[in-house]
């Protein structure tokens, strides 16, 4: 058995050891001294703890931590006794800093589209798995819904924006690296902690809350989903906008096992009397959800298929759908 290369390890690390393109990804963003310092910052270490680890001089390390963590590969542990570093832990979190570094290498774009082309619906039923929870969710657009029903929080996108203490908007990974949709990149809203990472290292840019807003219903407009992390806090959401065809997560509805992301609390239905069948709902549904009955004209739901995001709802111009609660939503614990 021959032995793993330091990129190899790298990628052995985030759950990737069996693809062959990840360790390329790393060795185009890191040299192997670089590489030696993201394997020894596990656990995280100050800079006088990764150098007695790797042998390397405290000035060589320090020399070192700027560009990783501007590449996305070294993160900051910020504690009153001091900063200790330690490397990317997951592959989403490698994919989605990679991607929208600035001035990134040219060969890294073409090796994640690689990457999606033949490991991704692979490593997305291996993620799912072994996943105890969804990691994302589906958040429903803010307009109207069942007046049984009730918005919470964590389901309410202006909400999270209105008690975060700081945001910013950044490229969406998945546009950065594909972007064949030809929709709007810089879409993707970090909230508090994500925020101040993205600020610190200079692929955010700061947000008051009213042009976060304005930006989410530009998206809403441009028919992007919005998606976050299915938990009940707020703290270090990232709002994504995702498109149908660039954006990832979708693998878990269309190939996997569905259990990455799941759908919003909520269902589209269709008041018959006021729909015009005019289709625009079929033509906006991502998911194959909606479609036209052959009988009586108007739109019906398949309803195993809707992930209840709302984007059929913006379109109808007769107020013929409404969002209706029809599900519990199962957040990770706080």
């Amino acid at each position: 058995m021959t032995e793993q290369t330091v990129y190899e390890q790298l990628a052995a690390g985030i759950g990737q050891g069996k693809s062959r393109i990840v360790p390329d990804i790393f060795k185009t963003l890191a040299d192997e001294q670089e590489a030696t310092l993201l394997l020894a910052a596990s656990p995280p270490g100050t800079v006088a703890d990764l150098a007695e680890r790797t042998g390397f001089e405290e000035s060589t390390i320090e020399s070192m931590i700027d560009p990783l963590f501007k590449k996305g590969l070294l993160f900051k542990s910020k504690k009153p006794e001091g900063v200790r570093y330690y490397r990317v832990r997951s592959f989403m979190q490698f994919h989605d800093s990679s991607a929208v570094m600035k001035d990134p290498p040219p060969e890294l774009m073409p090796l994640w589209m690689k990457w999606m082309d033949e490991d991704w619906i692979d490593a997305n039923r291996m993620m799912e798995e072994n996943l105890p929870n969804p990691v994302l969710r589906v958040i429903p657009v803010n307009l109207s819904i069942d007046y049984n029903s009730q918005i919470l929080a964590a389901d309410d996108v202006t909400d999270l924006i209105d008690r975060a203490r700081n945001i910013a908007v950044t490229r969406c990974s998945c546009r950065a690296i594909d972007g064949a949709c030809g929709h709007t990149v810089d879409v993707c809203l970090q909230l508090d902690k994500a925020a101040d990472y993205s600020i610190e290292r200079g692929t955010g840019r700061k947000l008051s809350k009213q042009e976060a807003v304005e930006l989410l219903r530009d998206c809403e407009e441009e028919g992007l989903v919005h998606t976050a992390g299915n938990s009940r806090t707020h703290v270090g959401h990232v709002i994504c906008n995702c498109c149908s065809d660039c954006c990832i997560n979708w693998t878990s509805i269309r190939e996997g096992l569905g259990k990455f992301i799941v759908p919003s609390r909520f269902r589209a239905t269709i008041v018959e009397e006021d729909c015009t069948g005019c289709e625009l709902c079929v033509e906006r549904c991502y998911f194959d959800a909606m479609h036209l009955e052959d009988d009586g004209g108007f739109a019906a739901v398949h309803e195993e298929k809707c992930l209840g995001c709302g984007l059929c709802q913006i379109v109808c111009a007769t107020e013929a759908i409404q969002m209706t609660e029809v599900r519990p939503q199962e957040f990770i614990p706080a």
